[in-house]
Formats: structure tokens, sequence, C-alpha cells
């Protein structure tokens, strides 16, 4: 059980860092004279801190991927690309709040798919009437944040 509460903590400490990352990525935007330009330092900036956390913990290597790994599994970079230059875009013109809580609404409604069909390998979970229940309440939340 500490366990699983560890993860809780874990999860909402990486979604406080999303609205961060967002506002600093949003003011390098400015600096830099576009979205684009600012998603790029971004990422460079993130892949050679994560090349240099590689290093020094020894888990530099490079391998293969199987022949048989689908096609898909190199998207996760394009589709990072994409949030990170979109948020960039968004945020002056939304918000925070606004942003983000569309953000959420998104990831929820497509969450409870891929749950359901275990989309991309994922593992099967059903929809329950609790999560429908709690993906409208947050569809009304983001509602209300609209319009106050």
């Amino acid at each position: 059980m500490q366990s699983r509460l560890l993860f809780i903590i874990i999860a909402l400490a990486l979604g406080a860092v999303l609205p961060m990352q967002a506002a600093i990525n949003s003011r390098l935007a400015k600096t830099a004279g576009s979205p684009i330009m600012s998603a790029f330092v971004s990422f460079a900036i993130g892949t050679i801190a994560l090349m240099l956390f590689l290093v020094i913990s020894g888990q530099f290597k490079f391998g293969y991927v199987s022949s048989r790994s689908p096609w898909w599994i190199w998207t996760g970079g394009l589709l990072g690309t994409f949030f990170v230059a979109g948020i960039v875009y968004i945020l002056p013109k939304l918000g925070v709040v606004l942003s983000f809580s569309l953000v959420l609404a998104g990831q929820m409604f497509i969450a409870i798919l891929f749950d359901q069909f275990g989309w991309l390998g994922v593992a099967v979970r059903e929809i329950s009437p609790g999560k429908i229940i709690g993906a409208v309440l947050l569809i009304v939340g983001v509602v209300l944040i609209r319009k106050y």
C-alpha cells in the first residue's frame, strides 16, 4: 500500500511539473521567437540531460529493437514534440488553468478509451460508472473554468 501512495505522490508531482514546464517554455518562445524554436530548445536540453544521466548511471548503451517491434514505438518523441509546441502556442492565448484543464480533459477521455480497449498494448481496465462520472465531472469543471 505504501508503494501505491508513493506512485500517487509521484503522479501528482509530475502533473505539477507540466504547467511549470509550459510557462517556462512559453517565456522561452518569446525570447526564441516561436513556439517551435522553444520546443526545439526544450527537447535539446532535455536530450542532453537524459544522455548525461545515462552516461553517469552506466546505462548508456545502444541496443537494437527487435524487427518484431511495432513501427509506432518510435512515435513517442513526435507526440511529445507536438504537445510541447502546442501547449507553448495555446498557453498565452488561453491561460494556464484553462489550457491545462482542457489538456486534462483530453487526457482523461483518451485514457478511458485506452484502458477499455487496451490500445498500444496497455492492460485492459474496463470502464466503470465511477470513471464515466469522474470524466463527466472533469468536463463540467472545464466548462466552469472557461465560463468564470
